[in-house]
């Protein structure tokens, strides 16, 4: 399935810095509840993500990630996700988040 130039412009994928993480007791698969800084405009929004494989909730704090800040929030397990955190699934079926790797501000939107 293929999409439209104007239907992508339409998804709103932003840089940011995870600010907070903790574990997320209440969900069904190991996950941590992390907010992220995605600069003044967006402000901080939250999400919850499956990826205690690859990361400890200390080497969350500063990381640049890429997320989608515009779809319909979700409730999982009486939180709520405000973001979609972008990552992609490796050979053990475990999560490895997109990240920035220069010092983009937070916030800057993907072109």
């Amino acid at each position: 399935m293929t999409i439209t130039y104007e239907e992508f412009e339409k998804v709103d994928i932003r840089s940011g810095t995870i600010v907070k993480a903790e574990n997320f007791l209440r969900a069904k698969k190991p996950s941590y509840k992390i907010w992220v800084d995605f600069g003044k405009k967006i402000g901080i929004k939250q999400t919850s993500a499956q990826v205690t494989f690859h990361y400890s909730l200390e080497s969350l704090i500063g990381l640049r990630i890429i997320g989608c800040v515009n779809l319909d929030n979700k409730n999982i397990a009486g939180f709520v996700s405000e973001f979609l955190l972008l990552g992609f699934v490796d050979e053990n079926n475990s999560i490895c988040l997109a990240v920035v790797d220069l010092l983009i501000p937070n916030g800057q939107k993907i072109c």
